[in-house]
């Protein structure tokens, strides 16, 4: 057992990184500090390297990753019980806030448990919204102000005008995706979506965080109709960068998208196919073009047959003479007759688990459009109320493609219209999954003349909160109505977790050093407080929050965890079945050994300093006959547990 303050810094992500390494080279931390030159011996790099390197780099770049690292003083969520679905049973979470601020938070609860991430950020086109962070490019760095705030919400437009445009955009992206893969576990892997505007930088920065040799694919998605505002063609699609955490651990998902039309049967393989043209078409189709090709083969009545286009004109086939050859062996040429003339196919057998001839990956999602995003979403709010959501089809494909197992959790910090939230829900109907989904998104508001507006609907988090409940409960009522109908021998299909707890960030509850200087030039009204109150919490503070808060401050414990008032005095708390947070403001004899008799035994105890005022004697005799009546109720089994005071 040991005793101390609770830390105010939530995650000191330096501190980590150092320790981490400590572990691997001893030398190379000395009195607590890195040194670069022992770190560089213990790689094998004897020399120093010459300062000229390759790596993008820009405006605003070493700030942004000083960002990534820094910590988020003063801040924490605030749990939202009135927005929240089914609370008490749900392991999925809603965030509005500014995603970089709750990955932060979020960092020391989910560092390395989240499997998948997909985010849907706002493109770079020169009209878009990115993210303000504080980032100190000098004056010299650029020749524009950048402008104020948008309606109080640290955004701004990022115009091409400015000749901070892809810095702008760059900023914004590199810091979250340096603490979006801390919260990747080591087989996790994150999906991107992004359009030509950004891709080649996005690239290099995703190589420089995930590391070149993580990349796993940049899929070509093509969505409905085509973007008519570019000057010579008619965009019709996008990209998805997929990386993964680690390429030695991570499993690629296989391509769910079911092709039935594989009509034919073989007997001897036992499995199903379809044919293919063996001869080539399109361009460079004709003899003339690849003469090597052009080669006589064998057809059912033993003659030669030539490869030749539907006009007479020579052609030649897709398999040199090597391969045909092999490949005729092996079954996979056929022969059909039409119009009275044979015709070679390739047989295309469908994917199996077992078939190493068959290709069970793609790098191209295909016919998932946005008008079926914008469809699906039409009718669950019956009428057009968020502009170009993300299809649940896509997302679905994505969750299938990252091998996200049934206890995954699933990331979304530019979550719109909360389509990850509806796939996650749809494919555990489907498979019986407990996948969990956490969705970030910032509270930007509406505007005042758009449908969502006119519906009522203030800002994106509340079309989103409102979509999750629309949609789980349409899967809830459609699962209900196929039970109905089943078979008395039949299964029932289970409900999947249709709910979530809502957080929003805010100011912190509890009174650190630090803000306890800031209250003095703010002129806060304290009347509603106690005594012991004003030393410890900020005038809004509820018991509720300030656990929260306890909470986010423990590794590897989710938001999501059970939160409930003990029978213990006015005001214990006990989180996560292992975690009391006593905030009474005395703490008696008794109480000490109610705690102490709490099964199973908690891991922490924390406490408020306050309690015991300025007696410290009063204080050790607590915390030792805490400690003697845990012994006495645990005996030989005996379990550590810390002691931490507010």
């Amino acid at each position: 057992m040991n005793n101390n303050k609770l830390p105010q810094e939530i995650f000191n992500a330096p501190a980590d990184s150092l320790a981490k390494l400590a572990a691997l080279f001893p030398s190379a931390v000395k009195d607590g500090q890195l040194d670069i030159a022992a770190l560089r011996e213990e790689l094998g790099e004897f020399e120093e390297v010459g300062a000229e390197r390759y790596e993008l780099t820009w405006a605003g770049k070493q700030a942004a990753k000083k960002l990534s690292q820094s910590d988020v003083p003063g801040r924490t969520l605030r749990y939202i019980a009135e927005d929240s679905k089914l609370a008490d049973a749900t392991q999925n979470l809603y965030i509005e806030g500014d995603n970089l601020e709750v990955l932060k938070l979020l960092r020391q609860n989910y560092y390395g448990v989240v499997k998948m991430v997909y985010i849907d950020p706002p493109y770079n086109t020169g009209n878009d919204f990115v993210y303000r962070d504080d980032f100190a490019i000098s004056k010299a760095e650029s020749d524009e102000d950048e402008g104020d705030t948008v309606d109080g919400v640290p955004m701004i437009v990022n115009q091409k005008s400015s000749n901070r445009y892809h810095a702008n955009w760059l900023n914004m992206m590199y810091p979250r995706l340096r603490i979006a893969k801390d919260l990747l576990r080591d087989d996790g892997v994150i999906f991107i979506s992004i359009n030509d505007s950004e891709i080649q930088n996005f690239r290099k920065i995703c190589d420089e965080i995930f590391g070149e040799m993580n990349f796993v694919a940049q899929f070509t998605r093509k969505g409905s109709g085509g973007r008519q505002d570019s000057k010579h063609y008619a965009i019709v699609h996008e990209y998805v960068l997929c990386y993964a955490k680690s390429i030695d651990v991570f499993v690629s998902g296989k391509e769910i998208k079911v092709d039935d039309n594989y009509p034919f049967f073989d007997k001897v393989n036992q499995l199903k196919y379809k044919l293919q043209l063996l001869r080539k078409w399109g361009e460079n189709s004709k003899r003339s073009d690849r003469p090597n090709l052009f080669y006589p083969i064998s057809d059912p009545d033993n003659n030669d047959h030539y490869p030749m286009l539907p006009d007479g004109e020579e052609s030649c086939w897709r398999w040199g003479k090597e391969k045909m050859l092999a490949e005729m062996s092996n079954g996979k040429v056929e022969f059909k007759k039409k119009d009275g003339k044979w015709i070679a196919y390739e047989r295309i057998y469908e994917a199996t688990d077992d078939n190493p001839n068959t290709k069970l990956y793609t790098t191209i999602i295909d016919d998932i459009g946005n008008s079926s995003g914008a469809a699906l979403l039409k009718e669950l709010f019956a009428n057009k109320i968020f502009d170009y959501p993300k299809p649940v089809d896509l997302i679905y494909h994505i969750i299938k493609l990252a091998n996200a197992d049934k206890e995954a959790i699933i990331l979304d910090f530019f979550s719109g219209s909360a389509t990850t939230a509806h796939a996650v829900m749809q494919l555990n109907a489907e498979d019986n999954g407990n996948r969990k989904f956490i969705l970030v998104q910032f509270p930007e508001a509406c505007d005042e003349k758009s449908e969502a507006a006119k519906a009522g609907y203030k800002n994106i988090c509340e079309i989103g909160k409102e979509r999750i409940r629309r949609a789980g409960d349409k899967i809830k009522a459609e699962i209900e109505k196929e039970n109905a109908q089943l078979k008395l021998e039949e299964e029932p299909k289970q409900v999947p977790d249709i709910g979530f707890k809502v957080f929003r960030t805010a100011d912190t509850n509890i009174r650190w050093v630090d803000m306890a200087l800031k209250l003095g030039q703010m002129n806060l009204d304290e009347s509603n407080l106690s005594d012991k109150d004003k030393l410890d919490f900020m005038p809004w503070y509820s018991d509720i929050d300030v656990v929260y808060e306890v909470l986010l401050r423990q590794r590897d414990i989710p938001l999501s965890a059970s939160v409930d008032k003990l029978d213990i005095g006015e005001r214990t708390w006990l989180f996560a079945d292992s975690y009391v947070v006593c905030l009474d403001e005395v703490i008696t004899t008794d109480m000490v050994e109610e705690l102490a008799a709490i099964e199973p035994m908690p891991f922490k105890y924390v406490m408020r300093d306050s309690a015991f005022g300025d007696d410290i004697s009063l204080k050790d005799e607590t915390i030792r006959r805490l400690e003697a009546y845990i012994a006495r109720n645990t005996g030989e089994a005996k379990r550590a547990y810390t002691v931490e005071f507010i």
